[in-house]
């Protein structure tokens, strides 16, 4: 790849503006759509969603000025993990304590799997058809909190009006994507997060909630430890998801390496693990849903051709001072359900694409076996993911964060077909 600036060169500083303010773009929605969704889930006040936001704003920020200077040392970004999510959402109903003391666990379980090179022994478990299978149950098992979004249960709600809305939406959003180069295309979620709130508001008026009494500045460092409470179905719980969610750190990570061809591949690797392990459990104390690294930076890369992780940094440092304004994190948290259904609908909609390409990469011959051990995995993860409230709240409870989790079913369904049922047929590392 033709490189502007390679990874350890500093741009001037207008160059470095510009293109962290285009990082800024890609990092920002992901804060409010996955942020915002997880703060309907624990609080129903426009308050307390706003101080959530607040805190999970500075943990990304900080989550990327580290890792650019003392993780991985790469341009990757970093944001709220969609793993952790669907672990969030199908821990609904237990103590919020427990969620966050299972966030802990995992972050030391990554921290100690980066400090002592572990994971090696464990990415053995995830072949090419049990990744594809994750890949596609991140987006398939979030398909009822994106319906939820999008059709609501409010009293003046219209469904059918929703869903038409966010048709159109979603469809201007994939012909932007194909209209768009460069700067307008890798930040095509942001303008249309801003375009699409403006014109739902103009619509219906009287759905959109204003955040208008919001301080200036304030800082969010009190209460924030949340007490240690064990539970073991949802620690167990996260615990699968943690593994999906090292799989999706140490990818991001070694798929920047065979890109810019870097040194020290399996020592960046570690050390990206460890910095995400603390961010995590930092998130935890505070009462946050954690970081991962995100897997599109390349596409950042590719579109900008500029590699330089000193790049990066504006947009964490931007993210740690937004994170200091309840007046702006309160617009962020303004932004109507409906656009974040969409934004998300297109983003998991991006997800199932690089499932199948994954599947069905073009150097193995795809089999049989290898179609059983996708299909019975993911369908079985959706059925539980759609199962009524009352069913799941019939499950005994130590085991209801376990059978409740879609995806963690579909995951260790994925696991014992590839490894137990079909093994040896086809199977491709």
């Amino acid at each position: 790849m033709d490189l502007s600036y390679t990874t350890d060169e500093r741009p001037g500083a207008a160059e470095l503006l510009i293109q962290g303010l285009q990082w800024f773009a890609v990092a920002f929605p992901s804060v409010v759509i996955i942020g915002k969704v997880v703060a309907g889930v624990h609080f129903n006040g426009a308050a307390e969603q706003t101080l959530y936001l607040q805190k999970t704003a500075f943990i990304m920020g900080a989550t990327i000025i580290f890792q650019i200077f003392s993780g991985h040392r790469m341009a990757i970004i970093s944001g709220p993990s969609s793993i952790l999510l669907i672990g969030v959402l199908a821990s609904t109903g237990s103590d919020m304590n427990s969620v966050y003391s299972a966030i802990i666990a995992g972050g030391l379980m990554l921290f100690l799997s980066g400090a002592a090179g572990l994971f090696s022994l464990l990415k053995r478990l995830f072949t090419r058809q049990v990744v594809a299978v994750v890949l596609l149950l991140i987006a398939f098992t979030l398909s009822p909190a994106i319906m939820d979004l999008i059709i609501g249960d409010a009293a003046d709600s219209n469904p059918l009006a929703d869903i038409i809305f966010s048709l159109i939406m979603v469809s201007a959003m994939f012909c932007a994507q194909r209209l768009f180069t460069g700067f307008l295309r890798s930040t095509l979620i942001i303008w249309f997060m801003i375009t699409g709130s403006i014109i739902y508001s103009l619509i219906f008026p009287a759905r959109v909630i204003a955040h208008t009494d919001a301080a200036a500045v304030s800082h969010f460092f009190s209460g924030m430890l949340p007490e240690f409470s064990f539970d073991p179905g949802v620690m167990i719980s996260f615990f699968f998801c943690f593994l999906a969610l090292s799989v999706n750190d140490v990818g991001s990570v070694q798929s920047m390496n065979e890109l810019l061809g870097m040194d020290e591949q399996e020592k960046r690797v570690n050390r990206g693990l460890l910095v995400t392990g603390c961010a995590n459990i930092l998130s935890g104390c505070m009462g946050v849903i954690g970081p991962v690294s995100f897997s599109l930076s390349p596409g950042v890369i590719a579109s900008s051709r500029c590699a330089s992780r000193y790049a990066v940094a504006p947009a964490g440092f931007l993210l740690i001072l937004m994170s200091f304004s309840p007046a702006l994190t309160g617009l962020a948290a303004a932004v109507p359900r409906v656009i974040i259904g969409c934004v998300l609908l297109f983003v998991m909609t991006a997800q199932v694409s690089a499932g199948l390409s994954v599947a069905f990469e073009e150097k193995v011959r795809f089999s049989y076996e290898r179609g059983l051990v996708i299909g019975f995995p993911l369908i079985a993860g959706t059925i539980i993911s759609f199962l009524p409230d009352q069913v799941v709240m019939s499950f005994p409870r130590i085991i209801r964060p376990l059978l409740g989790n879609g995806f963690v079913v579909g995951v260790v369904l994925a696991i014992v077909m590839e490894h137990v049922v079909f093994r040896g047929h086809g199977k491709v590392s």
